[in-house]
């Protein structure tokens, strides 16, 4: 491939190739395959190829190369097709033969039974499904449930546009595998190939939706309990006369902030992928073209009347979630602003008291002031009594007792003002 006069994305062969990952395989009828899907987790992609390449090499199938995502080999007649999802690893194998019993001899009884007990992860779905040719004449619906699905209720519709029909019940059987018969009307190759992909993701992405319901049903009881707890923090916030304290009400709302969390954070990715998943089993079934077949029970309807209550039971779990931890936000929000009052209050009074301390101390201080203003005034008199003694002992003529009192007044003045000149150069002029 010649380069291009101009810069491209680093991502954009990526992006075209996506378009064109995990084709269907052409089939043609009679056909089995045995499907199943592993969830092994998000990191486990180097361990689930080189799970698949030890199969291959087993049976003699090209490995996958180093980072694959997908991948079909032939295995001397069975096809092996692998896809590595976000979370789960899905193995579907085809083999052509003619059969007269649909599910007995399936396809994964060819695989080793060593190797199937070491798939990375866990199974959640697997499934058998067989084409018939269109020349087999099927039996009724009711015989139909009787030979090959243990008599249990069918489930079934035409589809495609009238060129399959498709018979299932949705049930494990002994073998742990659920069950899809198909009989050919007219499918070609390619068409076929995506019907039965379609069926196969169908039956995963319904098993990997519902992988949320058990978690919506453990926890509600406790965002119940967090529902109740929060109503009682916010009767007592409105009750003036609860004595209970606001750091107490405080500290319970904080712990169950936390529970909300906690909580959110365990199973907020599980109820956004079962959405995700349940827009899939939505979007198959159109793709699927169904039409009512006799008065057997649709697929669509089966699956609205069963799934929709437990999508819906994980979408109101998952909006109770977010509801409380806005309610947590708001009654939090109010007790800091109620916190926050009763800090002011409380900062006002002490101002206010010690605004009372301060008016109280100047005039302490004042009182103080005048008192020292008369007490160094004394001892000021006393000295300057000394002077005019000295004075009239030297023999000037000095009367001790007009000269002492006569120097009082000055003495005071002096005294005050040398006294006030001092303050205000401690304290400041504007006497603050």
């Amino acid at each position: 491939m010649t380069k291009p006069p101009f810069r491209e994305h680093s991502q954009r062969e990526m992006l075209i190739r996506e378009l064109h990952a995990r084709p269907s395989e052409p089939l043609k009828a009679p056909l089995r395959v045995s499907q199943f899907a592993a969830l092994s987790g998000e990191q486990s992609l180097d361990a689930d190829r080189e799970h698949l390449a030890r199969l291959c090499a087993r049976l003699g199938g090209g490995a996958p190369p180093e980072g694959a995502k997908h991948h079909t080999a032939d295995l001397g007649g069975l096809t092996v097709k692998w896809e590595r999802h976000t979370e789960f690893c899905s193995y579907t194998f085809f083999r052509r033969a003619h059969f007269s019993d649909p599910f007995a001899d399936t396809v994964v009884e060819e695989l080793p039974d060593d190797w199937l007990a070491e798939v990375p992860g866990e199974i959640l779905s697997a499934v058998h499904l067989a084409i018939v040719p269109a020349d087999v004449e099927m039996p009724s619906a009711e015989e139909i449930s009787l030979r090959h699905f243990n008599g249990n209720p069918l489930i079934g519709n035409v589809v495609a546009g009238g060129k399959a029909l498709v018979w299932a019940d949705f049930r494990l059987h002994s073998d742990h595998f659920t069950r899809i018969l198909i009989q050919d009307k007219g499918l070609d190759q390619p068409h076929a190939g995506r019907t039965v992909q379609r069926l196969v993701e169908l039956n995963t992405y319904r098993a990997l939706a519902l992988l949320a319901l058990p978690i919506a049903q453990e926890v509600t009881p406790k965002l119940r309990a967090v529902d109740e707890a929060l109503a009682d923090i916010s009767t007592r916030m409105a009750d003036r006369s609860d004595k209970t304290s606001d750091a107490e009400l405080l500290g319970r709302l904080s712990q169950l902030s936390a529970e909300i969390e906690s909580i959110a954070a365990r199973t907020s990715y599980r109820f956004g992928a079962s959405n995700a998943y349940y827009s899939l089993v939505q979007q198959r079934l159109v793709d699927l073209r169904l039409e009512r077949l006799g008065e057997v029970l649709t697929i669509d309807g089966f699956l609205e009347r069963r799934m929709g209550p437990a999508m819906a039971t994980c979408e109101s779990t998952h909006d109770r979630q977010e509801v409380l931890a806005q309610r947590a936000s708001r009654v939090g929000s109010l007790l800091r602003a109620r916190v926050e009052v009763g800090l002011e209050e409380q900062n006002s009074r002490l101002l206010n008291s010690m605004n009372r301390r301060a008016k109280m101390q100047l005039k302490l201080q004042q009182t103080v002031e005048g008192l020292s203003v008369v007490a160094i005034s004394y001892y000021a008199v006393g000295l300057v009594g000394y002077l005019v003694k000295a004075a009239e002992t030297a023999g000037a003529p000095i009367n001790v007792g007009l000269a002492t009192g006569i120097a009082v007044p000055f003495v005071l003045l002096l005294v005050w003002f040398g006294v006030r000149k001092l303050r205000e150069e401690v304290v400041g002029e504007d006497g603050e």
